[in-house]
């Protein structure tokens, strides 16, 4: 899975979609420090200890580099961008049952916003899987040459 470049000064806006999930009962925000443990193991249940670590990792940021979308209390999806290295984009993920109504979408336009907004031009998306779904929502072109990129020469269980 190869790396994914987005140029951060030509974003499209994010605030009428959130306004659509909010009228869904959907809130995208910021996690907050006090909800790490909940949210980590949350990552960890749906998509795995990978994605739990590096989630993990947002929480150290100050701010908190970790989004999140909630209904009624719950999470239903995480985004977390300067976790795994400085400027990367992810991991991010939406519960199955809520996939397809925007909400990865915001979380990740939320982010980069704020990337922006923190001084970065550019912003990496790192091991990408849905290179369609990044491509058609920001423009992002994949890096030649970048798979694995910095996810090579992971660390495996040892058998013993």
């Amino acid at each position: 899975m190869s790396d994914m470049l987005v140029k951060l000064y030509d974003l499209p806006e994010v605030k009428t979609l959130i306004k659509k999930l909010k009228d869904q009962g959907i809130v995208i925000r910021t996690a907050m420090s006090y909800e790490k443990n909940k949210v980590v193991e949350w990552a960890g249940d749906k998509f795995g200890v990978g994605w739990a670590n590096e989630c993990d990792v947002a929480f150290s940021n100050h701010p908190v580099s970790c989004l999140i979308a909630t209904k009624t209390g719950s999470i239903i999806g995480f985004a977390c961008y300067d976790s795994t290295c400085k400027n990367f984009f992810g991991p991010t993920g939406v519960m199955e049952i809520k996939q397809g109504l925007g909400i990865g979408k915001a979380l990740f336009l939320s982010c980069l916003h704020t990337m922006a907004v923190n001084g970065y031009a550019y912003a990496i998306i790192g091991g990408v899987g849905p290179n369609d779904f990044y491509t058609n929502t920001v423009g992002a072109t994949t890096i030649e040459g970048s798979s694995p990129g910095i996810y090579r020469d992971q660390l495996t269980e040892r058998k013993n």
